[in-house]
This record gives structure tokens, C-alpha cells and sequence, in this order.
């Protein structure tokens, strides 16, 4: 069985739905859990594992006594500009809490898959950043986070550490739904041209998730020793770069073909310093996916290929 926990975020919430529609057995935490209390997760897991060498008793509800196998956390601070002023709660959820969540994983017996981010890179690259690129993390969210994977790896040894990026999807608020509700309502749009990087479909990131999972559920060795996919950071979003500004004209375009959009709307560029946030973001954040892509044997469609299909899905509706 596996513990979702931020079960009712933009990702959780998608992870959760392909696992319902694939009949893998879950479990769902959210702000009902506090991650930074180490007690409380240990009690939710006690709670909720029903196997019999787990907690010391059998299931009384008819269904098949189950162990918490794997736990993924999708729990984090996501308010990059506020966190600038918000440092100790982004701590206590980016870094207090996967340590929390990670020592709870160890001694339920379970794997971890954590979610991580591109800021813990600063973003004065040119080529695409590996996994084993030195962290420099910009500003309180890029430091707390990488200080959550930190805790990961010293906490764990079976672990999976997936960074991505411009994460977008159906649950929640994101880039795609702002700029297709601004598209909707303005004549006129300024969108920053000089930040690059690579959009993340939440659907594609979920289905990757659920793929190591059953790639390693099914690779022989007790506890998963001998995966068929090595534990440690892996990197995945979408295939290929681009800009915030070439990002949201495709939006918009998308957004006309697809009826999303109904008004005419200019989208033109500018730089990073005629459109100033408290948190100063990477200029360069483009991940590389070669490992993930090898060890699942996978094929990421591109970032064009995930919008479109997004774009018109009947799921799309504006938070």
C-alpha cells in the first residue's frame, strides 16, 4: 500500500487519481497530518497499516491485512516570493518535514519518493543541469528545499529524490490556468522572456512516479535491493526548453484553438528586471532527464505534446 501524503495538491491529487484508476491500494494524508510533528505521522502510518507483522494485529474490516510499502510526498512550501518573508514555516515544511516524514519511512520498513525542485540550482548555466551538479540554491525556498533533500539522504537509504519544474495540472492553481483566465480578461499581457526552462504536465510526472514504483515492486530482492532502478536524485520534466514568454503564447494559442480562450489578447516579452519579485528566480533551470529516461525506459513527450493535450482534455476548468 502506499501513503500519499499531500494527497489533495495539484500533484498529489493527480498521483491519487492514477493510482484509483490503476487499483493500486492507497492511502491519503493532507493538512490533517502535520509533518512537523513526528508523532502524528507515526500514528497515521500505525493507524492505517493493517498488516499483522507491521502493528501486531489483523485487519477487522474484511479487506486484506496491508502494509505501508512505499511513501510519496508531495507536502512542501510552494510560495516562492513569500517564502522570502515567511523563512520559518518554508523551513519547518521543506526541511523539518521530509526529515520527519523520512525517519517515519525508515522505521515503517518503506521507500520514499520525495519531491524537490529546480531552484536548488542557481540558474547561471547554459546546459542542461545533471543530478550530479553541485546545489546552489537561490532565495528561502531553494535553500530550505535543497536542505529537505539533504535530509532525505542522510535519514534514508531507500529513496527516490525527483526534481521538476514549472509544474502545471488540473488541481489546483498554476501557470496555465493564470495565463488562460488573464488571456480571458485583458487585452494585453507582459510575460517575462529572459527565464528559461521546461513545463512539467502533473499527469506526466504521476505516471512516472507510479512507474518506479512498479518497476521496482517487480524487480527481484528483498526490499527492493536489487531494483531495477538505483535509488537516489533523479531529474524529470517535460522534453525540451523554453521561456515564460514563449510558454504563455503557445497558452494563448492553444487556448484560441481549443475555445479556452474567447477575447483577443497581445502577449509580448519582457525582461526579468521590468517585472521584479521579492524571490529572484533561475535564469537557466533546464533539467536533464537522461538518467530517469535510461532507468525507466521511458520516452517524456515534449513539453508542446503534454500543453496541447492538457489544453484540451474535458478536465481542463480554471481554479
Amino acid at each position: 500500500m502506499i501513503w500519499l501524503i499531500g494527497s489533495k495538491g495539484m500533484l498529489g491529487s493527480e498521483i491519487a487519481r492514477q493510482l484509483t484508476e490503476k487499483h493500486i491500494s492507497w492511502v491519503g494524508s493532507d493538512r490533517d497530518v502535520d509533518i512537523s510533528d513526528p508523532q502524528a505521522l507515526l500514528n497515521f502510518a500505525d493507524s492505517h497499516d493493517t498488516s499483522a507483522g507491521c502493528t501486531g494485529r489483523t485487519a477487522s474490516n474484511g479487506k486484506v491485512p496491508e502494509k505501508i510499502t512505499w511513501v510519496i510526498n508531495c507536502a512542501a512550501y510552494t510560495a516562492v516570493d513569500k517564502a522570502e518573508s515567511d523563512a520559518e514555516l518554508a523551513k519547518i515544511l521543506n526541511e523539518d518535514g521530509p526529515r520527519n516524514i523520512a525517519r517515519a519511512t525508515r522505521k515503517i520498513g518503506a521507500k520514499l519518493i520525495h519531491i524537490s525542485t529546480d531552484y536548488v540550482f542557481d540558474g547561471t548555466g547554459s546546459v542542461p543541469y545533471t543530478e550530479a551538479m553541485e546545489k546552489k540554491p537561490l532565495g528561502v525556498y531553494g535553500v530550505t528545499k535543497a536542505a529537505g533533500e539533504d535530509a532525505v539522504e542522510k535519514e534514508m537509504t531507500q529513496y527516490y529524490i525527483l526534481r521538476t519544474a514549472w509544474l502545471y495540472g488540473f488541481d489546483g492553481k498554476n501557470f496555465v490556468y493564470t495565463m488562460t483566465k488573464l488571456m480571458n480578461d485583458r487585452d494585453a499581457l507582459n510575460v517575462v522572456s529572459d527565464q528559461k526552462g521546461t513545463p512539467t504536465c502533473a499527469m506526466d510526472l504521476a505516471a512516472a512516479i507510479i512507474k518506479i514504483i512498479e518497476t521496482s515492486d517487480k524487480a527481484p530482492g528483498l526490499f527492493g535491493k536489487k531494483s531495477a532502478i538505483p535509488y537516489g536524485v533523479y531529474h524529470f520534466t517535460n522534453l525540451g526548453e523554453t521561456t515564460w514568454f514563449e510558454f504563455a503564447r503557445r497558452i494563448y494559442e492553444l487556448g484560441k484553438r481549443f475555445g479556452r480562450i474567447q477575447s483577443d489578447c497581445s502577449v509580448n516579452p519582457c525582461t526579468t528586471e521590468e517585472y521584479p519579485t521579492p524571490a529572484k528566480r533561475p535564469a537557466y533551470s533546464v533539467l536533464d532527464k537522461t538518467k530517469i529516461q535510461n532507468a525507466l525506459r521511458i520516452k517524456i513527450p515534449s513539453w508542446e505534446e503534454s500543453l496541447e493535450k492538457f489544453i484540451k482534455s474535458p478536465r481542463f476548468e480554471i481554479k
